[in-house]
């Protein structure tokens, strides 16, 4: 081997990634002939107790030509938790460490990081969709509209003319930005859309907010029972999602627990729900789940948002009104939810997570728990604490934002052995359970659309006015854009976890950050070519369900070339993409099957420039 150590291969480390707690692992080093050490061991360190490693003497196992191996088993503690790891060699020349010089690879060196192992609970176990499909997500007032007409709509709502309009991105008179412009999309909308999303093999639906608030992104929380009344009623919602059910399709709504809007019955400091509220009335339920400094006019608020009040989630009686019998929760999941995608879960602290979970559990022993943290979550610190997000008492899985930008950056830029370590890293820290889960998309509400991140010039920060100039792609860069696009979706669809598709990327909508990732739903002017594909990754997907508990194995990550295989049940399936402008041949590598190109060309085992193509294996094709 060319390094000591590499924590990718079962010849060093066995089982690969993360492990039940109480297992057994097996670990081994290289070193070369030049001279057997007078001793070795491996350092263990539990999670954030760097000074007193567990020392593990390594055995001589095997000598030969190119060097000896040494190693050992460690049999694990029963407890989840997280180690860190290196290797420490005593020679007569000194003692000296073998350390994580990148994301795998271990060498010499003084100044390399640790290792990662995550050992979670055994009784971890994540729920399958509904069926075995992909994940569409949804901004609702931008997806579609019924047209029919809604009750108790506050006057202060503006509402777009047409549907083809540019959201609203400058600020009004007073330099504000108030997210205050409407379209009209609804729940009604949604359900008349089912049979599309199902074209596209949808089995779960995340929706952003839809509790009523006011402002379009809804994030800014002013009735936690209520729907929206834009977005039409609570009845509205149980028959949506009674209509999703029976075609397989599960809902996941938004979470927002951590702060909630200014102008709500909580806090209601604009008096729009009376003369309560934790901003006018000291005696108020309320006024406990709020962080005042100085009553009433200085209080925490999100990110110094002043309109977004911070709740202080340990109250327990705020507590109980989100994950209580009667809670928040509880409800929702009662009228047809089936889980929650959790806003800055990041931000929220244990004791309300560990509670989600339980009421989440409680209602539906299937019910859906995912978090939105944008870095690696297994071994996340937020507020000076390690969190535990992914052990096995919290999250089921994250919405997976390494995946996205290992995509993006390899499609975009090429290097796909950056991307390989990408993946490779992430699942090596997460427990399968979480894998199988993960929310992988490419473009969401809080990013720009994927076609203008691939396809447009590199944003720089530019201001919305430079962003409203270069909304629409050129004829050019949406002809290249669209086969990017799909080259990073064929990868995309097929890695571990589940694809989700943000709503109108597969019809061609472009646009940078809020609100222009955030227009409307081009009804009858979609891409329709470009959509026939995504029913064709959708189709291909939802086919072949084994993908759920497959395994992953990189083929050849070389330049722009990238080709990996996910095994499991007798079958297999082989995705391969070549993001460059010349040919790469596959001649060698390139296994039996059935083909199908997504986008660009596959001839005579050569993959053609910009061309993404799946394979599908039997049993006869796998060997087995």
């Amino acid at each position: 081997m060319r390094y000591p150590y590499d924590s990718f291969s079962a010849l060093c480390k066995q089982p690969f990634g993360a492990v039940c707690a109480g297992s057994e692992v097996r670990f081994s080093i290289f070193l070369g002939t030049f001279t057997l050490p007078q001793s070795c061991a491996l350092l263990l360190y539990r999670a954030d107790a760097f000074d007193s490693p567990i020392r593990y003497p390594l055995a001589l196992l095997e000598s030969g030509r190119d060097g000896n191996r040494f190693g050992c088993s460690v049999r694990l503690d029963s407890r989840p938790e997280l180690y860190f790891y290196c290797f420490e060699v005593s020679t007569s020349e000194g003692v000296r460490a073998i350390r994580r010089l990148d994301t795998h690879h271990g060498d010499f060196t003084e100044e390399g990081e640790l290792w990662q192992l995550t050992a979670y609970d055994p009784a971890f176990t994540t729920p399958s969709p509904p069926e075995h499909g992909i994940v569409y997500q949804i901004f609702p007032d931008r997806f579609f509209s019924s047209g029919t007409e809604k009750q108790n709509v506050p006057s202060d709502r503006e509402l777009h003319a047409s549907w083809a309009e540019m959201p609203e991105f400058r600020p009004n008179q007073e330099g504000i930005i108030t997210n205050s412009d409407y379209f009209g999309g609804d729940l009604e909308g949604i359900r008349q859309k089912l049979g599309y999303l199902k074209s596209l093999g949808v089995s779960l639906l995340y929706l952003n907010p839809i509790f009523e608030a006011h402002s379009n992104h809804r994030y800014n929380v002013a009735d936690y029972f209520r729907v929206d009344p834009l977005l039409g009623t609570n009845e509205d919602f149980r028959r949506l999602c009674a209509n999703a059910r029976a075609q397989g399709i599960g809902i996941v709504l938004d979470g927002v627990f951590s702060h909630t809007g200014t102008d709500s019955v909580y806090f209601n400091k604009n008096r729009r729900y009376g003369d309560g509220g934790a901003y006018n009335d000291p005696e108020s339920r309320y006024r406990q789940w709020y962080k005042f400094e100085e009553y009433p006019h200085r209080y925490h608020s999100w990110w110094g948002f002043e309109t977004l009040p911070e709740l202080q989630e340990e109250t327990p009686d705020f507590l109980e009104f989100i994950c209580g019998e009667n809670g928040v929760v509880r409800y929702w999941m009662r009228l047809g939810a089936i889980g929650f995608r959790l806003d800055v879960a990041d931000e929220l602290p244990d004791v309300i997570l560990d509670r989600l979970r339980e009421a989440v559990k409680a209602e539906n022993p299937d019910g859906i728990l995912i978090g939105e943290v944008w870095e690696d979550a297994s071994n996340k610190i937020a507020y000076s604490q390690r969190r535990r997000y992914l052990l096995g008492a919290q999250l089921d899985a994250v919405m997976n934002y390494p995946f996205m930008n290992a995509v993006l950056r390899y499609i975009r830029h090429g290097d796909s052995a950056a991307f390989c370590e990408g993946v490779l890293s992430i699942l090596e820290n997460y427990p399968a359970p979480s894998t199988r889960l993960l929310f992988n998309s490419l473009s969401t509400h809080d990013t720009p659309r994927a076609i203008t991140v691939l396809a447009s010039e590199e944003y720089t920060g530019g201001d919305r006015w430079w962003q409203f100039d270069r909304h629409f792609l050129r004829p050019e860069q949406y002809d290249r854009g669209r086969r990017l696009l799909l080259l990073a979706y064929t990868l995309l669809y097929f890695l571990p976890g589940l694809p989700c598709l943000y709503y109108g990327d597969e019809a061609g909508v472009s646009g940078w950050r809020d609100p222009f990732n955030r227009t409307p739903y081009p009804w009858g002017h979609e891409d329709a070519e470009l959509t026939a594909c995504f029913r064709l990754l959708g189709r291909i997907y939802r086919e072949n369900p084994f993908l759920a508990d497959a395994s992953f194995t990189p083929i050849v990550s070389t330049g722009d070339l990238f080709l990996y295989t996910r095994k499991g049940n007798g079958r297999a399936l082989s995705v391969a993409v070549n993001r460059g402008d010349v040919p790469c041949s596959l001649q060698t590598v390139l296994p039996e099957g059935e083909v199908t190109v997504i986008t660009g060309r596959l001839e005579h085992r050569e993959l053609y420039p910009l061309s993404a193509a799946v394979i599908l294996q039997t049993e006869k094709d796998t060997g087995r």
